[in-house]
């Protein structure tokens, strides 16, 4: 099979296209033929050496845990999966999930049928984002219907898809964004949208009950002043707590880190077939352009979600 192999840790000259041994399945696993696959800025934290997980990897390495397809074989435990069911899932985060390849052996348990409504593309956009919000705003965040939410870099890949959770939760939902994105942003369903580029977050806003940020280190100090006491930061950003609730000791703080869930997936799945959470995909590549791919999720530029495909 065909997979997008990183030779070494740096930047993304170092991926290759190569002809590598197609995987074999353990008894709890399904071999899936991938038609779609996506990418984080984890996916590139990793290339980088930079992300924590990344420590234990090997090279020549192949990166990527987002993706849809069909299964082509189950193992023998398996029986909730068979033979040409479409599926989708974010495969064996924070190890290496070899997502970037024409077939991916996945734990069965790591995935869910793709909803009718979602292509291959949308679907392989989805599980790691969507993963990330949902369990942000209900595991962690403990979101509640009339609360109000602030999500920062709320066009993003994980920000477009924490607005519309937390809409179909029913929060009162304020999204930051530049101007261009706040169309977007308002499409999403977000009651307010605050223009970073013209104002800053806290000289507008004192009372949020939640604040899901995904924008990075740099807003997390204004995310924590917007809050009403005890109120609840939630971040996916690398940043230091410790400072934030120093100046803050009456909300509470949390960093998350995603984890990989079949079960959150088959929930999620309902809002989608409700209508209510639709996945944005901004750009579909081939897979020979992925350090394109990755130079666009490093700009932070991007608007939903880019998919690739062989």
């Amino acid at each position: 099979m065909k997979a997008v192999v990183l030779s070494d840790w740096g930047g993304p000259e170092n991926f290759f296209v190569q002809d590598v041994p197609k995987p074999t399945i353990k008894a709890d696993e399904v071999l899936v033929q991938v038609k779609a696959f996506g990418v984080n800025p984890a996916d590139f934290k990793t290339r980088t050496g930079t992300a924590p997980y990344a420590k234990g990897y090997t090279h020549p390495i192949i990166l990527g845990w987002d993706m849809a397809g069909e299964v082509v074989e189950a193992g023998s435990d398996v029986t909730t999966f068979k033979p040409g069911d479409a599926v989708y899932g974010m495969v064996n985060f924070p190890e290496p999930g070899q997502a970037y390849a024409e077939y991916v052996a996945a734990p069965a348990a790591h995935l869910a049928l793709k909803p009718a409504t979602l292509s291959f593309e949308e679907a392989a956009a989805a599980p790691l984002a969507v993963l990330t919000a949902w369990q942000a705003l209900t595991e962690h965040g403990q979101l509640k219907a009339g609360e109000k939410v602030l999500i920062q870099a709320a066009s993003g890949g994980v920000g477009h898809l924490g607005v519309q959770l937390a809409k179909a939760l029913g929060a009162h939902v304020i999204g930051t964004t530049s101007g261009k994105n706040a169309d977007f942003v308002k499409s999403l369903g977000a009651d307010e949208v605050i223009d970073y580029t013209q104002m800053k977050v806290d000289e507008v806003l004192n009372d949020v009950d939640l604040v899901f940020d995904t924008a990075g280190a740099d807003t997390i100090f204004d995310s924590a002043r917007v809050l009403k006491p005890n109120g609840r930061l939630i971040s996916i950003a690398y940043g230091a707590m410790d400072k934030v609730l120093a100046i803050r000791p009456d909300i509470r703080a949390e960093r998350i880190l995603v984890h990989t869930s079949g079960d959150d997936l088959r929930t999620i799945n309902q809002l989608i077939d409700d209508g209510k959470l639709k996945i944005n995909v901004s750009r579909v590549l081939p897979a020979s352009q992925m350090a394109e791919a990755h130079q666009s999720l490093e700009s932070r530029r991007t608007t939903g979600k880019i998919v690739l495909t062989f």
